[in-house]
């Protein structure tokens, strides 16, 4: 019996990387009695051109269906479009929820001027001192650069995810000079997802499983509790034992170790607005869309 990960699923067909080598593999006829549905990421056990079993996931997303997701590169334009932090702190806390490392990579600022690229620097510090990993630079394709996000992925599956028009195929395109296909088809494999849902696949970018339809949607919703939710916010999680009161929502609640450090400029405005909105949000639901 031998293991791998599933790199493909085509029309119930599923590539299984095992070894440095590809297996074409069947579902076994019991997966549909008992609901299995393997998915691109999946960590399994087959033999003889069928899959047995699949192993626990880690995690899963719907789109693009991949298990297992260790790292989502989250593309983020400095400009056009205009930044927005709200938008890039929605994409980071559904990947903690989803237990995903984020790795935060500004693209265009090559476009600013100085005084732009410094206030856009200064953000990037912000989120670098909550303990995320950043990658901003006056040329967003720099070698250094590039190696050092290419050093990050290897190994792991990773998905992309970001506005359109951040950026995130061109980054592809900078990271994959050694795939087999041609750049421009590369764009062309990232957008298969948007035209048929039967094809999903991970591209082999020098070591690392890149799924090839980037984008990384759950960003839009808000599934859990108000409770939750500053769990989400590492830099909260990490002040909350200071807090008064036990299960502080660092809201209207007094000796808040959150509160304090917003007043000493400790944690960034920008984060607790969100988390503000984001609270609001999430309380304003009707209870049977939370989770």
């Amino acid at each position: 019996m031998k293991t791998g990960t599933i790199q493909q699923s085509l029309s119930g067909f599923y590539d299984v990387i095992s070894d440095g080598e590809i297996f074409r593999t069947r579902g076994r006829g019991n997966f549909r009695k008992r609901k299995i549905k393997p998915i691109v990421g999946d960590h399994v056990e087959f033999e003889d051109g069928y899959l047995l079993k699949v192993l626990p996931r880690e995690n899963s997303l719907v789109r693009p269906p991949v298990a297992n997701v260790d790292a989502a590169v989250v593309v983020t334009a400095a400009t056009q479009p205009v930044f927005s932090p709200n938008l890039l702190d929605r994409q980071l806390i559904a990947l903690e929820r989803q237990g995903i490392t984020p790795l935060i990579y500004f693209s265009k600022t090559d476009l600013l001027d100085e005084a732009e690229y410094e206030q856009i620097d200064q953000v990037a510090a912000g989120y670098r001192a909550i303990g995320y990993h950043v990658f901003c630079a006056p040329q967003p394709f720099a070698e250094e650069q590039l190696t050092q996000l290419q050093d990050q992925l290897n190994g792991k599956i990773v998905t992309m995810m970001g506005q359109t028009g951040a950026g995130k195929s061109t980054l592809l395109n900078h990271l994959a000079p050694d795939l087999d296909l041609a750049t421009g088809e590369i764009s062309q494999a990232l957008k298969r997802g948007r035209h048929t849902t039967r094809k999903v696949s991970l591209l082999n970018v020098n070591g690392a499983l890149i799924a090839d339809t980037p984008g990384f949607s759950s960003y839009e919703t808000f599934d859990m509790t108000v409770e939750e939710l500053p769990g989400l916010f590492p830099e909260m999680r990490r002040l909350a034992p200071q807090c008064k009161f036990r299960g502080c929502l660092h809201i209207k609640e007094p000796h808040c170790a959150v509160k304090d450090a917003l007043e000493n400029g400790i944690i960034m405005k920008s984060r607790y607005d969100d988390y503000l909105q984001f609270h609001e949000l999430i309380a304003n639901q009707k209870p049977n869309y939370k989770k």
